[in-house]
């Protein structure tokens, strides 16, 4: 224990000394958050820009609503060049003309999202239109309500994937580094000269690790639940502690086998870039899943980070209870397991 106190209180301090890597671990990840939730933290319905060319009876009869003025902001076009410039530059969302009863819309597929959005809305606003005309009333109408809480926000689904992703980076390289390093610097053929066993050595560095992880936990929930992003805990959000231990366990045993097929910090830092950054997206760190094609979806359940995200989401932000976190802790556990076995076989006290 006295071998395993003492390394643990070298790693912890070598850590808090090293401040590129308290920038990278804590506050890389706290300036994402801090930026992204400012983007997100907003919830109101994005305004529609669209560039009217001549007259457009329709979309002037559609602007008197105060519901349509919300969503849609109408400017005069001096021409249909100058207008369709405008929607290749970007400046505006779509152009539309009116001859007779046609009504055309110019919109740009470099931004898919609002082109979409752009022709729903008037696509609805052409069937009101036919509806007025006939004086028929719609046989059906729809009524939406959210699943959620209302009151709830975009920081409820973007803090624990940012979370996840500090895990998964800091578990990683600091594992991966730190290997290599006392590796080059003979640190480790010291150590093993010494009493403190293997065990001891491993021990202290899960231990730093699982801290660390902790740590970013902490200063998430802190920031993240301050009146000006919002975050609202559920019931069982305490839950997210074992996930996120499984989940520091995991890509801590990825940044020891990165260490120890690498003989110098840059290849190992290259090599866990190469793991952690890919994942972070295909993962569902970034980009929810249910953006990603099909494929992407079938291979982000073979990435470890998935299952730290959706885990860390069931409970933080879906209200789920103790049985969501099950699976993704097994899974954790076990990817941990493997992933650790395989590192022990390659393990090198020294360089080759």
């Amino acid at each position: 224990m006295s071998a395993y106190r003492s390394l643990a209180r070298a790693m912890l301090r070598g850590f808090l000394r090293d401040r590129g890597s308290l920038i990278f671990t804590v506050a890389l990840p706290v300036l994402f958050l801090v930026l992204l939730g400012s983007i997100y933290k907003g919830s109101s319905t994005p305004q529609v820009k669209v560039a009217e060319i001549g007259r457009v009876p329709l979309l002037d009869q559609a602007v008197k609503s105060a519901q349509l003025r919300a969503v849609l902001k109408v400017s005069r076009a001096a021409s249909q060049a100058a207008a369709l410039q405008e929607v290749r530059q970007g400046d505006v969302d779509a152009a539309v003309s009116q001859r007779g009863s046609r009504l055309i819309l110019h919109y740009s597929i470099a931004d898919q999202v609002t082109s979409g959005v752009v022709r729903a809305l008037f696509s609805s606003l052409v069937q009101a239109a036919n509806q007025e005309a006939t004086g028929k009333p719609p046989a059906f109408t729809l009524a939406t309500a959210q699943v959620e809480d209302t009151s709830l926000k975009p920081i409820q689904y973007l803090a624990p994937g940012l979370l996840a992703w500090a895990i998964a980076s800091g578990a990683t390289f600091g594992a991966a580094i730190t290997l290599v390093s006392w590796r080059q610097k003979k640190l480790l053929r010291r150590l093993r000269l010494t009493p403190a066993s293997t065990g001891a050595i491993a021990a202290a560095r899960i231990t730093v690790s699982l801290l660390i992880a902790l740590v970013q936990l902490a200063v998430f929930l802190l920031i993240a639940t301050t009146p000006y992003f919002g975050l609202k805990l559920t019931h069982w959000w305490w839950m997210a502690i074992p996930i996120v231990i499984a989940g520091a366990l995991t890509f801590l045993s990825i940044g020891l086998l990165a260490g120890s097929i690498t003989k110098t910090e840059q290849a190992a830092t290259a090599l866990a870039n190469l793991v952690i950054l890919p994942m972070a997206f295909l993962g569902g760190a970034f980009v929810p899943l249910a953006f990603a094609p099909a494929w992407i979806q079938k291979v982000s359940y073979a990435m470890p980070l998935r299952y730290l995200v959706t885990g860390v989401q069931d409970v933080m932000a879906r209200g789920e209870g103790p049985s969501a976190a099950v699976l993704p802790i097994a899974v954790l556990l076990g990817i941990a397991a493997v992933l650790t076995l395989v590192a022990v076989r390659l393990f090198r006290w020294d360089e080759i």
